[in-house]
């Protein structure tokens, strides 16, 4: 409990009955609104953390080792971190605290920190670089009053904090936290108008206080941090070649990887400025934003036992690409659809490799996508291949999400109440979120996409726009659950096919009964933009089910429910019908109003005639309208549906501005009420 002081205090002068001496204004004129405290900010409303976003920006995720026993990945999520501990499995370990003014831009591991720079898309906007440990902040860099641009990526070595801006490099001393210098490349470009570092920045081992920075015009610069000085610049071997978008040390002194634009990944000797290597690219049109070399001295070679391999990626594609440096140099393999590849939809589902990065030391890569997924990947050493297995993974959706709604309990009162969330999004998913354990959470399966996908050649670049999504169900606009049926993971067990048109085939439906009878159903019934079919899904077993219900007039779902018991699934259309199909066989039991036969449909209409003629009319003892069989159906699109606990009535409400309560057994509107 809150209480006011203020209101509840006794009058200033009598405290628990005796006189009190009055303190002395020591000023005249002092203003009453200094002396109050700041307001502080909600603690009960205050951000506690965020579910399902894992790397969902563009900005770089950064490894912190911890020792010789794990090391741990930190990913921006916008306006904080989000830390993760690789030896746990990925789990969520750290999230920062406070949260950044503006959204987050570059983030780097140091020591046992991680430096983040924020700021706003404005010239205007306010920037400045935090630094955190164990989630908390603990220090701020110097502010650089008046930058115009936002930190795209930092570089720390030696006494240095160096920040990459779009057209400045800012350097800061890592003792003091003290800024340091600007340096400021000078202009270049075929005319000359251009100051942008594509590249980022980098530095050489054994090379004291020098950085190097990629250019716009596909040079390189070698810059002295102590002097600020340009002291020289690599060219491209062809002017064609275009911007540099990726820079990289090779583990061997002195060597450079080099990406370009519309040219080659060369590998370049710094001391004899010359070309050692020359790759070319397996994508066209996928520039090469990311490179990584393994440092555990195997992964090359034809059994894999010697040094050499290292690894590229595109932000336009969802592959990566893995080399073998020796001998001139040759690709290894590709790791097809590592992350999603961008889509050329309206949507807002993004796609694309944003880093990938190798241990140090180690035979696991840790990669990140514009998909919001965090992976890692393992290279066995037996049986060797040059291809990685999945060995952890966390991701969220990569679109907007569209539907959400908490997972009932199993009964009243159990612990899992209030634990499970799911979730619909524009990418076509549905996941299940767990508010207790970030680990958990997990995409319910559509089956083997993945597979279909690569049949069809919907990966890569060249896909035409249409990813791996295009073979799912469309985007999940309405969904209802209820666990009372759900047999867990073994429910139904072995494979069946998914999304089955239901079928009326008595031996069928008698086949279906019998089998999920003893081991339960589905327990999710969802609803879909665009499509006349509701689906169904196995909650236990974390896939798609078997039934796909139509809706009696073959419009599209607009609204689903389910009984209280999970025996039955209510589907509403947009042509204002409303239909009931039974879980455990799929078979269609019931329509709301019930459909007439010609028999009752004429026996209806002599009724009505006969009212007509004597000008009466039925009124109940309310004065409410009361509608005979096969009346009182929705005009327009069904958009909400919902069963009491007694599996007797059934509630629905339309676009048409009606709000109507009926029967689930003798199916008679009992009440209407119309919207003012």
């Amino acid at each position: 409990m809150i209480v006011m002081p203020h209101l509840l205090s006794p009058p200033r002068d009598q405290v628990h009955g005796r006189q009190t001496t009055k303190r002395i204004k020591l000023a005249a004129h002092h203003d009453l609104a200094e002396t109050r405290p700041a307001s502080k900010p909600s603690k009960i409303f205050a951000p506690f953390r965020t579910v399902g976003l894992v790397s969902p920006t563009d900005v770089p995720f950064t490894v912190l080792p911890l020792g010789k026993t794990t090391f741990q990945v930190t990913t921006s999520v916008g306006r904080s971190l989000h830390t993760y501990d690789l030896r746990r499995g990925l789990n969520l370990v750290f999230i920062t605290r406070p949260q950044t003014p503006e959204p987050i831009t570059a983030t780097k591991a140091w020591q046992d920190k991680v430096i983040a720079a924020w700021g706003g898309s404005q010239a205007s906007s306010a920037r400045g670089v935090w630094v955190y440990s164990r989630g908390k902040k603990v220090a701020e860099l110097e502010d650089i009053h008046g930058s115009p641009e936002n930190i795209k990526q930092f570089l720390i070595f030696g006494t240095w904090i160096v920040g990459c801006c779009s057209t400045r490099i800012e350097v800061w001393k890592s003792n003091t936290l003290e800024h340091y210098t600007t340096l400021v490349p000078p202009y270049s470009g075929p005319n000359g108008l251009s100051r942008r570092i594509t590249g980022g920045i980098c530095n050489m081992p054994t090379y004291l206080n020098k950085i190097l920075a990629g250019r716009e015009d596909g040079t390189v610069e070698i810059w002295n941090l102590s002097s600020n000085k340009l002291i020289y610049t690599i060219l491209p071997a062809a002017s064609n070649y275009g911007a540099v978008t990726a820079i990289q040390p090779t583990p061997a002194l002195s060597l450079l990887a080099i990406a370009y634009e519309n040219g080659p990944l060369i590998v370049h000797d710094m001391r004899h400025d010359k070309e050692v290597i020359r790759l070319r690219s397996v994508t066209q049109g996928a520039p090469i934003s990311s490179i990584s070399f393994r440092t555990d001295g195997l992964g090359a070679g034809e059994d894999g036992r010697h040094s050499g391999a290292m690894a590229t990626s595109s932000h336009s594609s969802g592959d990566i690409t893995f080399w073998d440096l020796n001998s001139g140099g040759r690709r290894t393999g590709v790791l097809p659809a590592a992350h999603n590849a961008p889509v050329n939809t309206a949507e807002g589902i993004s796609g694309g490799i944003n880093k990938m990065e190798f241990l140090p030391g180690q035979a696991i890569l840790v990669t990140s996508g514009l998909d919001n997924a965090l992976k890692s990947w393992m290279f066995d050493e037996t049986s060797f291949s040059p291809i990685p297995r999945i060995l952890h993974m966390r991701a969220g959706h990569a679109g907007p999400v569209s539907a959400l709604q908490f997972l009932p309990p199993e009964s009243e009162g159990t612990e899992a109440n209030g634990k499970w969330l799911l979730s619909g999004s524009e990418d076509r998913s549905l996941w299940g979120w767990s508010l207790r354990r970030d680990g958990q959470s997990t995409e319910l399966s559509q089956g083997n996409v993945q597979a279909k996908a690569k049949k069809r050649g919907l990966f890569g670049h060249g896909s035409g726009g249409h990813g791996p999504e295009s073979l799912k169900a469309p985007k999940i606009a309405c969904m209802a659950s209820s666990l009372n049926r759900d047999g867990g993971i073994g429910a139904l067990p072995g494979s069946q096919a998914i999304w089955n048109k239901t079928s009326n085939s008595k031996g069928a439906s008698k086949s279906n009964a019998a089998d999920s009878s003893a081991t339960g159903w589905e327990s999710v019934v969802t609803g879909h933009e665009g499509n006349r079919f509701a689906r169904t899904w196995f909650w236990g077993r974390k896939r798609a089910g078997r039934w796909a219900f139509p809706t009696s007039d073959s419009s599209n779902v607009t609204s689903v429910a389910m009984s209280p018991c999970g025996t039955f699934a209510l589907v509403g259309s947009a042509g204002g019908s409303i239909d009931m199909f039974n879980l455990q066989s799929g078979m269609h039991r019931q329509r709301f109003p019930a459909p007439l036969t010609p028999l009752q449909a004429k026996q209806l209409r002599l009724q009505q005639l006969q009212t007509e003629d004597s000008l009466e009319k039925e009124v109940d003892p309310n004065h409410k309208k009361k509608y005979k069989k096969g009346q009182g159906k929705h005009t327009s699109a069904v958009t909400g549906l919902v069963i009491d606990n007694l599996n007797h009535t059934v509630i629905s409400c339309g676009s048409d501005g009606k709000f109507k309560v009926q029967s689930n057994l003798i199916c008679l509107i009992r009440n209407l009420l119309t919207q003012v």
